[in-house]
């Protein structure tokens, strides 16, 4: 019996090491910026008024779902999407890893005139 836990808590170790050293793969139209939460769904995107989008995903720093309404008045860099509509619909509370990671594009523009690599997760200025 004593065996069978021993080995659960290494496996559970091993799992969540693992789990928290594994980069993030981010999509190509994730921008870099500052939010902070007002009263869900409203929030302040680089000092704009914005609206998360219903089912929107907040991710905190372990990758782990974050409710809004635990978030409210923090000012957070993230990564973050649009939906279709033009809603906030991913949010990615950046680690200090990738911060580290510039340039990061903060504008659609940019994006579009910058050059993203998807398996190093770098931008590169034309």
């Amino acid at each position: 019996m004593f065996r069978c836990i021993q080995a659960l808590m290494v496996a559970v170790a091993v799992a969540s090491s693992a789990s928290a050293q594994a980069p993030r793969s981010f999509p190509a139209n994730a921008l870099r910026g500052e939010i902070v939460i007002a009263q869900p769904p409203v929030v302040e995107l680089n000092g704009a008024p914005a609206r998360l989008a219903p089912g929107a995903r907040i991710r905190g720093r372990e990758n782990l779902l974050q409710m809004s309404g635990a978030l409210v008045g923090v000012p957070l860099l993230v990564h973050y999407t649009f939906s279709t509509e033009g809603l906030v619909q991913d949010v990615w509370i950046l680690t200090d890893e990738e911060r580290a990671k510039v340039p990061w594009p903060v504008t659609p523009a940019q994006a579009r005139a910058w050059l993203f690599d998807p398996d190093a997760q770098t931008w590169t200025r034309r």
